[in-house]
């Protein structure tokens, strides 16, 4: 009875901040929460699941504020029109698709030819990446970064290879502060103190080239100088081990 009654206090809960059109387009609140509603402890476990939902959705201290720290939480600005490419640009297969491609279910071997493809990918991706790193600074937006990478790529015949994939709305991703990959560039400016990952990928003559780097805007504290500097020492680990015959997960050991 008391499991009866903390469901039916959840749907409440749950209907006051949403709204009912979200609970009756989503599965039973058993499965929502992963519960088990044959189990003794059933209300220990609703117990449990109320409570860390009440302070996600009503506990609003120092929701702007950030632990041990002056800067403000990042929070989304306006994302601007999507822009577009020539007509003559080639596309990636999963532009007109609108679904994301498929992984492979095997290892590739490249020719000469499509080695060489890749290497002039990867050419103009690290090109735009140091273009894009020189327009950091506090008062710029990430759409206005955003802009220039894509003007940048199309000039080379190139085509942004973000755009479009899976229904990403832009040419690159911008990932400042606390957003951890793939973030959406838009109006918000960038402040003294960030720290932002800007990810390039170009698509040319059939094959992508992707990198990423994370810049300082301004004043970077300690803790941000840090984080940038052991997740470069990850990366150059992980690429010293790269080689013929050598197993994806080694390469994920060794970062981790």
């Amino acid at each position: 009875m008391i499991g009866a009654m903390s469901l039916r206090s959840s749907s409440r809960l749950l209907s006051s901040f949403v709204g009912d059109h979200f609970l009756h387009s989503t599965p039973p609140l058993h499965q929502l929460f992963r519960y088990n509603p044959g189990s003794k402890h059933v209300s220990m476990q609703l117990s449990r699941t109320l409570t860390g939902l009440t302070s996600l959705l009503f506990n609003r201290r120092n929701l702007d504020e950030l632990p041990n720290t002056k800067r403000k939480r990042l929070k989304p600005g306006k994302v601007s029109p999507r822009r577009p490419v020539p007509d003559h640009i080639p596309r990636p297969p999963y532009v007109k698709s609108k679904q994301p491609p498929g992984i492979a279910s095997g290892s590739e071997v490249h020719d000469e030819k499509g080695i060489e493809c890749m290497r002039a990918s990867g050419r103009l991706a690290a090109q735009v990446l140091e273009y894009a790193g020189t327009l950091v600074k506090p008062g710029i937006t990430t759409d206005e970064i955003d802009q220039a990478v894509h003007q940048m790529i199309i000039d080379n015949g190139a085509y942004p290879s973000p755009l479009g994939y899976g229904g990403f709305p832009k040419s690159v991703c911008t990932s400042v502060n606390e957003c951890i990959c793939h973030g959406i560039p838009d109006s918000r400016v960038l402040e003294d103190g960030d720290i932002i990952n800007i990810d390039v990928t170009v698509y040319l003559n059939g094959y992508h080239g992707d990198t990423s780097a994370t810049y300082f805007c301004g004043n970077v504290d300690d803790e941000g100088r840090q984080l940038v500097q052991v997740t470069e020492e990850c990366l150059d680990k992980a690429i010293s081990i790269c080689a013929p015959g050598v197993e994806f997960n080694k390469i994920g050991k060794t970062i981790q």
